[in-house]
């Protein structure tokens, strides 16, 4: 197994770390569970750079990767709905939308098309891993402003999770008209 793989196996073993420190009730679990999701998200970045710089992209790191990263943001959310810090509706829209896609991909990977990233769901990722990191640490002691940046956050993540998913919908046009 290449060191790309081993890292999005790190990423989904770092998801029970992450609940286990946001769900107790331990002395800074929030600022913990902050900590081992940022770890976590920064594997993503990381496992496809290397992947793709020593030409080791694989068939496994393919299906693990994606879903990896759905693992983490879902369990996240699910997490902060259990904790009432988010509303169930944004956790349903965002879990929503990788479904969809994840669906359309499938349907793509059937025609022998492939649906790749595109910038619009690099940037969804993007805004939902800082929408909730925002809301673990919102409390944190030595916040200086009164500003609901979390919130923001998630309601900018919420507009780019729907923006790329009709994106991709649209970019798939064809191959979901065919018969």
């Amino acid at each position: 197994m290449n060191l790309a793989n081993r890292l999005t196996l790190i990423r989904i073993f770092m998801i029970p770390l992450f609940m286990i420190f946001l769900l107790t009730r331990i002395p800074y679990g929030e600022y913990i569970a902050a900590t081992v999701f940022v770890l976590a998200a920064g594997t993503d970045g990381l496992d496809g750079y290397i992947a793709r710089t020593r030409k080791e992209v694989t068939k496994l790191g393919k299906l693990m990767d994606p879903l990896a990263d759905k693992l983490l943001v879902s369990a996240a959310l699910i997490s902060l709905v259990e904790l009432d810090k988010i509303p169930a509706w944004i956790a349903v829209v965002i879990i929503g939308r990788e479904f969809a896609v994840s669906g359309l991909r499938a349907v793509a990977a059937g025609e022998g098309v492939v649906v790749s990233a595109s910038i619009w769901g690099k940037l969804k990722t993007l805004t939902q891993i800082i929408a909730i990191v925002a809301i673990l640490i919102h409390d944190f002691p030595f916040n200086l402003i009164n500003f609901p940046i979390g919130q923001v956050a998630l309601y900018v993540a919420v507009i780019f999770t729907l923006f790329s998913g009709i994106e991709y919908f649209i970019r798939a046009q064809k191959i979901l008209s065919v018969k």
